[in-house]
């Protein structure tokens, strides 16, 4: 059963209209001593609480009663009804154990949506699977490892994918959080419709708005067409932001707006345009101390990390390292058309001492250069040390050597024809050899322009 908690009785009484709509059990309260006597007697799923119940204003008493709430019923969820002007509030909020807060005049969509979601994240609790029997509940199929900390990682994104939580993904450079951002998607209820992947730390500021919220013909100097923006390009999908660490403190405050009302402007228009989709973000750097340092909206921080999943380096899970080098010597065995390709158990043993600050971008790029200068089809020691230690004054980088050099985009543009060509085109076959989801060679392909045929799929 839901408590809502409000002195107005307009807002008391639309709220119980808008769950009675949606088959939800709701109560009301109109102040802190009667929520508190509801919560006492009745098993109270989840709390509506507006942070000015009163002819109070400043909230005062707002953050008492959540306070005296979460000591009483620590694991019930609380979502505040908050206005603009009281954000801050709504951050102190948060901070005292609420799980989300929902702006004035609210969209009865977004309401609806937060609270299916708090509930089911109850409901849900965490269970213990083998890899293998993840592997039957849940799409994880491009995610290499067995480590515990990768698999107690999955049952989370198992459990709260079917759900519409925002998600920020943190970790080193180079751990796989695209990948783990596509899972969510793909075991989530949105997964036929789009997975938009934007890379924020490409964006300038001053592109910024086009980008995200698109632009109407003449908005400005260049603007001699109109143009889709990200935004309205994952409408009723996912959108994953990416490097969200790098937004500027003024693309920030537009981010937050879209995040907050679900709605934005295109450039150059007036007119409002609403957007429904499911928000993953992800990073590499600690948010926590860009927030304490003023770089980073602490409101925004709220925002978009209702569950948080950290990746961890792949020198704290030396024992997937085999598993992982293995996957890719099994798919470059049939892009090079190479099936006798294996890995010299010394030099395995040998990888997995590697510190690896790539982690897996760099262990994959460290394999697949080996493969292309070795002339050996049992590739040992010497082989990988060669292309780890190819740079000349920087050890630890993957370069060829001078004569014959090819850059990584020459590489993957070349392993990407090449896949496609052994594949006959078959765009699902060639992605699942390059170890890839489909969306992701789509991109790729689009990135090089590289010539594909979508109906040969």
């Amino acid at each position: 059963m839901i408590l809502i908690i409000d002195d107005d009785i307009a807002v008391r009484t639309s709220l119980l209209l808008l769950f009675q709509k949606e088959h939800f059990k709701a109560t009301e309260a109109s102040s802190a001593e009667q929520a508190l006597s509801v919560l006492a007697e009745k098993n109270i799923s989840l709390i509506i609480l507006d942070l000015n119940f009163s002819i109070e204003t400043s909230g005062k008493e707002g953050m008492e009663l959540l306070a005296r709430i979460k000591a009483a019923r620590p694991l019930v969820p609380v979502i505040l009804i908050t206005g603009w002007g009281t954000i801050e509030l709504a951050v102190k909020g948060m901070k005292l154990g609420a799980n989300d807060f929902i702006n004035k005049p609210w969209n009865n969509d977004h309401l609806v949506q937060s609270v299916k979601t708090l509930l089911h994240l109850q409901d849900k609790k965490p269970e213990h699977h083998s890899r293998k029997q993840l592997n039957n509940l849940y799409n994880f199929k491009q995610i290499i490892g067995e480590d515990k900390r990768l698999l107690d990682l999955l049952e989370t994104v198992g459990r709260v994918a079917p759900t519409d939580a925002p998600v920020l993904i943190t970790g080193e450079s180079g751990t796989g959080k695209e990948l783990i951002a596509e899972a969510i998607h793909q075991n989530s209820i949105r997964i036929s419709k789009p997975f938009v992947k934007v890379n924020l730390g490409g964006i300038s500021t001053s592109l910024f708005e086009s980008e995200m919220f698109g632009h109407v013909r003449g908005a400005f100097t260049d603007a001699r067409t109109d143009r889709i923006g990200r935004f309205e390009m994952a409408n009723k999908g996912t959108i994953f932001l990416d490097e969200i660490g790098d937004l500027d403190a003024g693309s920030q405050v537009k981010l937050l707006r879209v995040l907050q009302d679900r709605s934005y402007e295109v450039l150059g228009s007036s007119r409002t345009k609403t957007v429904d989709l499911r928000v993953v973000c992800a990073t590499n750097k600690n948010l926590d101390a860009m927030v304490e340092k003023g770089s980073f909206r602490e409101d925004l921080l709220y925002r978009v990390n209702l569950i948080t999943l950290h990746l961890p380096a792949l020198r704290e899970r030396p024992g997937d390292i085999p598993l992982l080098v293995n996957f890719f010597i099994n798919n470059l065995k049939e892009i090079y058309n190479r099936p006798a390709l294996t890995v010299a158990a010394e030099a395995m043993r040998w990888l997995q001492q590697l510190p690896l600050p790539g982690n897996i971008r760099q262990l994959k790029n460290l394999v697949e250069r080996s493969v292309l200068v070795s002339r050996k089809d049992h590739l040992s020691i010497d082989d990988f040390r060669l292309q780890l230690e190819s740079s000349p004054g920087k050890k630890g980088t993957l370069q060829l050597p001078e004569v014959g050099t090819l850059t990584l985009d020459e590489i993957e543009v070349l392993m990407i024809r090449r896949s496609l060509e052994f594949h006959k085109n078959k765009i699902s076959k060639a992605a699942a050899s390059l170890g890839l989801t489909r969306s992701s060679l789509y991109r790729r392909l689009d990135k090089y322009k590289i010539p594909y045929d979508e109906t040969s799929d």
